[in-house]
């Protein structure tokens, strides 16, 4: 059976654990695993663009927000991420944004004023569920679900062996997704070398 929905990878990680008898603790070590994948992942299918209000310099992050890949101030300038103690030092009202820091659920450019900010960012795997049974990522590395879940399972189970075997079956089909996905993005791209040259 290919592993293509919620259903389909419970059926098959209950078949590779040998533990068929723990169905309803299935959507825990499915959180488990995805949360696990998004502090590792950066991949093309977490990214996401939205535009952010400021008001007085500051604004909500999306509830998705993993991490900032471009900030963009009005008229598309490219804004740096800053230590916090550098943007306290930054005259506080008036004049272009001059960079960004991130703290909590929200992001903060000086000096204060009101903007929007063009943010493309990487943004956490859609949970898998029953009820929405299939997202980007088991589309396309099914093979990560399962040795996730297959992980969770075993670190359940206190079998410190079969965690760690699963452990690198995932991590070895994780850096080939992450493989993949550097010759997406990048497969017939050119090397540019800025500054001057000689």
């Amino acid at each position: 059976m290919t592993i293509s929905d919620y259903a389909s990878l419970l059926v098959d990680a209950g078949a590779y654990s040998g533990r068929d008898d723990i169905a309803h603790l299935f959507p825990r070590f499915v959180a488990l695993a995805e949360q696990k994948f998004n502090r590792v992942l950066r991949l093309a299918g977490m990214e996401k663009a939205a535009t952010l209000a400021l008001a007085e310099g500051e604004g909500s992050l999306p509830a998705d927000f993993l991490e900032a890949r471009q900030v963009l101030a009005p008229g598309s300038r490219l804004l740096r991420a800053r230590p916090l103690a550098d943007l306290t030092v930054v005259a506080t009202a008036g004049g272009a944004p001059v960079g960004y820091a991130i703290i909590g659920d929200r992001i903060r450019v000086r000096p204060r004023g009101a903007a929007e900010l063009e943010v493309t960012y990487y943004a956490r795997i859609p949970a898998l569920t029953a009820a929405e049974p299939s997202n980007w990522l088991i589309d396309r590395a099914p093979d990560v679900y399962l040795y996730g879940l297959v992980e969770e399972i075993a670190i359940w189970e206190r079998d410190a062996a079969k965690a760690g075997a699963a452990e690198t079956l995932k991590r070895q089909a994780m850096a080939g997704l992450g493989l993949a996905d550097e010759r997406l993005r990048w497969g017939n791209g050119e090397i540019a070398i800025g500054g001057p040259t000689p």
